[in-house]
């Protein structure tokens, strides 16, 4: 049987390979915060993650598989964070907290999700080459950073971690509906952002 990258990495991580760990930190840590922050704030992600991987550790020999490695890492976090709470489930707010540029209206947007009335003015730099400009990603971090807890972590589990609604909706114990809204907003908010970038040149 061919052994993959993941059990590879598993064979290592039992054999107490440092630099295994140190790659499963650098690669899941990010997801894990994510995650913890989602549930019980960002206040108290820290600990929840130093708790995670504790169980991380202490479990490690009784992973069977069943889901990908980070499958089972974001559960163990969720699982975490929720044993937190100690059964006060956090109240999901749909809120309307924006980043500082506002939000795009949905009526910009035609029925087919297209843009029904485009932005001002585009700079002639590719997208490739704005995001390349170190002042248009402190923009967009400082964004991110104004959002609710809630809908910065919905955001970075899908845009940068790439886990499905589905998984999203598992791990923080919310409907499909509310992460749909929540991922919505947080997008506009990234938007206005971008525009507004792109017309000033400025954050």
């Amino acid at each position: 049987m061919r052994v993959t990258g993941e059990q590879e990495l598993i064979q290592r991580l039992l054999a107490g390979d440092q630099s295994a760990y140190r790659q499963l930190v650098t690669t899941y840590q990010g997801a894990m915060r994510a995650v913890a922050t989602a549930i019980v704030g960002i206040s108290n992600s820290d600990e929840v993650v130093q708790e995670s991987w504790l169980a991380v550790v202490r479990n490690l020999n009784g992973f069977a598989g069943r889901s990908s490695l980070k499958t089972w890492l974001l559960t163990i976090t969720a699982n975490t964070a929720k044993s937190r709470l100690r059964k006060h489930r956090r109240e999901v707010l749909l809120d309307d907290i924006t980043g500082p540029h506002g939000t795009i209206d949905d009526g910009r947007f035609a029925a087919d999700g297209h843009w029904s009335q485009e932005p001002a003015l585009w700079h002639s730099d590719s997208p490739e080459a704005l995001l390349g400009e170190q002042a248009l990603r402190d923009c967009l971090e400082h964004t991110l950073n104004s959002l609710s807890e809630l809908q910065r972590s919905v955001l970075m589990l899908r845009e940068r971690q790439g886990l499905e609604l589905t998984d999203i909706c598992n791990l923080l114990d919310i409907s499909h509906s509310n992460v749909r809204v929540l991922l919505h907003r947080a997008r506009l908010s990234v938007f206005a952002t971008l525009e507004h970038f792109e017309v000033t040149g400025e954050c």
